[in-house]
């Protein structure tokens, strides 16, 4: 499991990836709490030294509770009933993962399954971090980024915001 590598090691690996007109442009910083109780922290995504994407564990938990309270309000599940508790958790963490809500474990889980993939499948992945990643990717080529024009329309304003700076920085026209 990549969370109990090195974090320096598993973001050499990741920069590898990274397309040359984005390397210095684009960091990946991890940042633990060491007084939090579980250690944990956050992962994030800045470009030029500005941070566009931020995956903290205690905003996601904090919202990840809300909206696990809300499912059970809406089905009329009392608070005490554990039975459905996972059903629910997995519910809840999609939605919150579908806001784009990520926690430093998402961040690792979907870095994870990104060097699992080839190129083409982390390009349609539903986990956005994936597919952000495969954006930033070398591997990625200008043909592809200009058969995407219409799909990535379709895609969360992270995801968009990721292709148009990828094809700023690659010289794709994005109109015409």
């Amino acid at each position: 499991m990549l969370r109990n590598q090195q974090w320096s090691k598993v973001k050499k690996r990741l920069d590898s990836f990274k397309c040359d007109s984005l390397k210095e442009r684009l960091q990946f910083t991890v940042t633990n709490y060491r007084r939090a109780h579980d250690q944990l922290g956050r992962a994030f995504i800045t470009v030029d030294k500005k941070e566009v994407l931020n995956m903290c564990t205690i905003t996601s938990e904090t919202a990840l509770n809300r909206r696990t309270y809300e499912i059970k309000r809406e089905k009329h599940i009392p608070y005490t009933d554990w039975s459905q508790e996972s059903v629910i958790w997995d519910e809840a963490h999609e939605w919150v993962l579908d806001e784009g809500i990520f926690a430093q474990y998402d961040f690792f889980d979907a870095v994870e399954e990104y060097f699992l993939l080839p190129i083409e499948k982390s390009l349609k992945s539903n986990n956005m971090l994936i597919k952000i990643f495969a954006l930033i990717d070398r591997r990625t080529g200008k043909r592809t980024l200009e058969k995407m024009k219409q799909s990535i329309l379709c895609e969360k304003e992270i995801v968009q915001f990721f292709y148009t700076l990828r094809c700023k920085a690659e010289g794709i026209r994005l109109h015409g």
